[in-house]
Formats: C-alpha cells, sequence, structure tokens
C-alpha cells in the first residue's frame, strides 16, 4: 500500500526530486471541485488562480469529464499519421465556434505561440514576398508568451530571459500599449507580424487604452503586417467576453467601448480543455493558413481525439452556462469591492483588470516580500492566489463563481488586507 504523505512530506519530495524551477505558495492540493479545491489534510480553499485561467469552466465540470472518459475509453492517439474520426468533426466545430477557415491544433501555449510565429514567417515569404531570413517579428514589451527559446528571445523579463541565450534574430520588441512606437517599427518594409496579448496577464493585468488594439491592427493592415492575438489566458471568456479582442464573438456582452478586432492569427490554450489535459490552437482563414504544407510543422499529440472530444464539450460548457456573462457581471463586481478596500486602506493602491482577470497593486516595492505575504495569509485565510512582478496581486477565479461565492471570496480578501501586519 503507497504511504500517505502529508503536505510537508510531499512538499519536500518535490524539492529533493524536482527541478528548482518554480515557487509555488506552500500548500499541496488533492483535490478540486467547482470553484474549491482542498490540500491533502483536507482543508477546503477556493481557487482564485484557476491555473492561470486554464479551470474557466471549474474543476471536475461533470460535462468535460464525461467526454473524457467515454473518449479515452475507444481512442486516445493515433498521431497525424493516420485520420481519425474526431479531429475533422473538432476542426469544423472550433472553425465554427471562433469563425476562422482553419485550425492547426496543438497542445501547449507555448506550442500554439511557436506555431503562430511560424505560420506568419511562413506568410511572409510566401504571401508578402519578403526575401528569404529577412522576416521580422515584433512583439510588445513586458509580453509573456511561454519559456520557449524563440519566445523568450521576444521577452525582456530578466528571471525568463538571462542565462539562456543567444537569443533568436528576427524579432523587434516595443512598448506595449504604444501605438506610435508600433508604427515606427511597422515602417520596416521586413517585418511580417505583431504579436500582443490583449491583456497582459503575467505583467500583473495591464489593460491598454481602450482604442490599442482597433489601432494597432489597422496599423498592422496598413503595413501589410499580420495582427496575430495571444489570447492563451485572456481568451475563452476569461475578461467578460468570448475573445478580450472581441472582434468575431457572438456573446450579448458590450465591448466596453473597444471597437471589435479579428485577429489575423488567434492563438488560444489553457480553458481550451477546462484545465483536464493540455489543448491548444492557431486559427487563421486560408490564405495565411494553408501556407503551412505537409511536413512543415506538427505535433504527435496534437488533434488526438482525446483533446478533441474534451475541447468541444470545454467550448460547450462555456456557451451553454453563459460564462462570458458572468465574467462580466462578477468583474464589474469584483472591481466595485477592491475600490472600496482601497479607499480603507494605504496597502492597495490600484484595482484593474477585465471580466474575472484582475490584480490589485500592493504600496510596497516589486523587491518587497508583501505581495507573497499577503498570499501566505489568504491561503491561511481560505483563498488561493499568487503574486507576480513582485507587489502585484492576480486574481483571477473560475468563471462558474456564484455571485454569492465572489462577496464571500471578498470578505475574505478584505478581511486578510485590513488585519494585515508588515
Amino acid at each position: 500500500m503507497q504511504e500517505t504523505l502529508n503536505s510537508q512530506d510531499l512538499i519536500q519530495l518535490e524539492d529533493k526530486y524536482g527541478a528548482h524551477n518554480y515557487h509555488p505558495l506552500g500548500v499541496v492540493l488533492s483535490r478540486g471541485e467547482g470553484v474549491h479545491v482542498w490540500d491533502a489534510e483536507g482543508k477546503k480553499y477556493f481557487d482564485f488562480l484557476s491555473a492561470y485561467s486554464a479551470m474557466n469552466q471549474g474543476h471536475g465540470h461533470p460535462r468535460i469529464l464525461k467526454a473524457l472518459y467515454e473518449q479515452a475509453a475507444k481512442l486516445t492517439l493515433t498521431s497525424r499519421a493516420f485520420y481519425n474520426d474526431m479531429l475533422g468533426p473538432y476542426e469544423k466545430y472550433i472553425t465554427s465556434y471562433f469563425k476562422y477557415d482553419k485550425v492547426l491544433p496543438m497542445n501547449t501555449g507555448v506550442e500554439a505561440v511557436e506555431t503562430a510565429l511560424k505560420l506568419c514567417r511562413k506568410w511572409a515569404y510566401v504571401k508578402k514576398g519578403l526575401p528569404a531570413n529577412q522576416a521580422k517579428i515584433v512583439f510588445a514589451s513586458g509580453n509573456f508568451h511561454g519559456r520557449t527559446l524563440a519566445v523568450i528571445s521576444g521577452s525582456v523579463d530578466p528571471d525568463s530571459r538571462e542565462g539562456f541565450g543567444p537569443y533568436m534574430p528576427g524579432y523587434e520588441i516595443v512598448e506595449y500599449n504604444n501605438l506610435e512606437a508600433l508604427e515606427r517599427a511597422l515602417d520596416d518594409p521586413n517585418i511580417a507580424g505583431f504579436i500582443v496579448e490583449p491583456i497582459q496577464g503575467e505583467a500583473g493585468v495591464v489593460v491598454p487604452d481602450a482604442n490599442y488594439l482597433r489601432d494597432a491592427y489597422d496599423l498592422c493592415k496598413k503595413h501589410n503586417a499580420l495582427f496575430i492575438a495571444d489570447e492563451v489566458q485572456t481568451g475563452i471568456a476569461r475578461t467578460g467576453k468570448l475573445l478580450a479582442t472581441c472582434g468575431n464573438c457572438d456573446c450579448s456582452i458590450s465591448c466596453e467601448n473597444r471597437p471589435e478586432v479579428r485577429p489575423d492569427i488567434l492563438v488560444l490554450g489553457k480553458a481550451l480543455s477546462g484545465g483536464v489535459l493540455p489543448v491548444s490552437a492557431v486559427l487563421a482563414d486560408d490564405d495565411i493558413m494553408l501556407c503551412i504544407k505537409p511536413g512543415e510543422h506538427g505535433s504527435t499529440f496534437g488533434g488526438n481525439p482525446l483533446a478533441c472530444a474534451v475541447a468541444m464539450a470545454a467550448l460547450g460548457v462555456i456557451k451553454d452556462e453563459g460564462l462570458a456573462e458572468n465574467a462580466q457581471k462578477l468583474g464589474e463586481i469584483f472591481r466595485s469591492r477592491m475600490q472600496n478596500l482601497i479607499s480603507k486602506t494605504d496597502l492597495v493602491t490600484l484595482v484593474r483588470g477585465k471580466g474575472l482577470l484582475n490584480a490589485i497593486v500592493i504600496n510596497d516595492t516589486p523587491e518587497s516580500k508583501t505581495a507573497w505575504n499577503i498570499c501566505v495569509a489568504l491561503k491561511e485565510n481560505g483563498l488561493l492566489a499568487k503574486p507576480t512582478h513582485g507587489n502585484i496581486i492576480r486574481f483571477a477565479p473560475p468563471l462558474v463563481m456564484t455571485e454569492e461565492q465572489l462577496h464571500a471570496c471578498c470578505d475574505i480578501i478584505e478581511k486578510t488586507i485590513l488585519g494585515f501586519k508588515q
């Protein structure tokens, strides 16, 4: 029989046998259901991070698990050496859902980003006619698209970047939310595309000006460059709309004064499987997607039958349960509650976000441990969140949360902040 281990034992096992490439909060989770998770000792918590927005549909959604179990009992993987009976129906489903001609299925978010970058370069040579090996892609500063070598080459984050050079050429980095800087970069005729997160999650839920995405998209059109939206974290209802770029969503939520944008290449992941297994996707129209030919890109697991079944179920839950609308409504309540908290304390200086992707800024330096210690205190009070960039705490609960549960969480945050001793 397997030995029963407590949380400290399990933490020590990870520390001894695992690479030290993460710094988790000191809680060991063993079960999840809906908006709650339980640790190894059975203590219950509100999950206010949702695995970085992978759990939009909540933990253990029965509809998604049903699809997983039923498909796992039939067929899990064939590779793309053969056709399977789930990929075609899934491709039809997701392209209709997001209104694109084609999808290229992958697994993780960063794989999908890499796919989008390769596709952009290929399009630039095949369609735009750029000279071989001259295509450049523009990144926004403060970005987080993953941690592969190609992606960190477009990053300015020292933790992701330093010590891993030499870096990939052909990238240019401009200031996020700065249209003038973007236009100067796009003046280079060798620019193939611009990749951007509609809201920068890892940077601390940084929301751009209302006109930024629309005008950035227009600049890309003006200069014949592709507009690539990395919606791995912001997409699939997280920000109160099906997509944060909103260009092809059919939900009833208003665009909050942000005109619609339809990315040339759309990158999705995380909640595409409801957190059940790695599933990601790159969507584009034929003029772009068909630049990729057989043998030029692929993945053994990309488009596997299990992933296809799970993704269709996960996307169905988003629409059928009105999770974009719920995120919009609860997000407004959350920011109102946090704004009221700010009026009571000097410890929190700002709340920002869209839908249920939000953050508060702690009144201390990024080098301080104040935000971390607040998250430890939140854990003790039954709510799990993590700091980002030192003095920012990101809050992103599952979108299945009820208004009553949200108020209970806000009560925990308020009690913790007002009672916190530095």
